[in-house]
């Protein structure tokens, strides 16, 4: 079913039941819209918004905000506060390399696939909208689970559902596309393969955190149909 070569710089080819997504770092970069966001926030809990971005990469919005004050850990607060993070800047995120080329194809194959995202709702939708890519099959947003990534909560509702989806229980293996240490550990704790892109991380981050793919960019996935119910993703330009 499958056939992987893992040498340096060379490729590598694996048949998957369909595949689960995080979305900011992995299909888009929104880092000067979210360092505004967190400015913000730092300056109304009078802090230094750099402590803030050491550690929320990757993470829950409101999970960052219990431990800096629990009083705006709600999704009252973060809803509001992330549905404002799209138009916070004059250059709306920027798409990476690749990343609609890879939706597309999904679409095109009807690859099943969804979403996994640390962001709320407010954020992916209005993302979309801003950029207006092509809508994801399904998505798990942050209030859908009570522990954000690491806790592979997310992930393992999301590729359970996707294989409830397959009719006649063929291949039941599921990537997961990522970009942070906290969900490639997220990912793997739920059973998935895991790609990283090098986008946000050192490559030794990611293959430390467990990726068993790493690539530049999504420039270095294909997709084909697979055999039998399968899709078959090919990675090129193995770092």
């Amino acid at each position: 079913m499958s056939h992987e070569n893992n040498i340096l710089g060379g490729s590598a080819s694996h048949v998957f039941a369909g595949v689960l997504l995080d979305f900011d770092g992995t299909i888009i970069d929104s880092t000067e819209a979210i360092v505004e966001n967190w400015k913000r926030v730092a300056l109304e809990l009078g802090i230094d918004h750099q402590e803030i971005l050491r550690t929320s990469h990757g993470r829950r919005s409101i999970d960052v905000l219990q431990q800096l004050d629990p009083t705006k850990a709600n999704w009252e607060y973060v809803s509001a506060m992330e549905a404002r993070v799209p138009f916070l800047c004059k250059t709306p995120a920027v798409e990476i390399p690749g990343a609609r080329r890879l939706l597309e194809s999904l679409d095109k194959y009807q690859v099943p696939n969804a979403i996994v995202t640390s962001g709320t709702k407010a954020l992916l939708d209005g993302w979309l909208k801003v950029l207006q890519l092509p809508q994801p099959q399904e998505a798990t947003v942050a209030e859908d689970v009570k522990l954000g990534k690491p806790d592979p909560e997310g992930y393992s509702k999301a590729r359970a559902k996707l294989l409830l989806s397959q009719i006649d229980g063929g291949c039941t293996d599921v990537l997961v596309m990522e970009d942070a240490p906290a969900g490639i550990r997220a990912g793997k704790a739920a059973g998935c393969k895991v790609l990283a892109v090098a986008t946000t991380h050192a490559v030794e981050e990611l293959k430390a955190a467990g990726a068993d793919w790493v690539v530049k960019d999504h420039r270095s996935v294909d997709v084909e149909v697979g055999p039998d119910t399968g899709y078959r993703f090919v990675f090129h330009h193995l770092l």
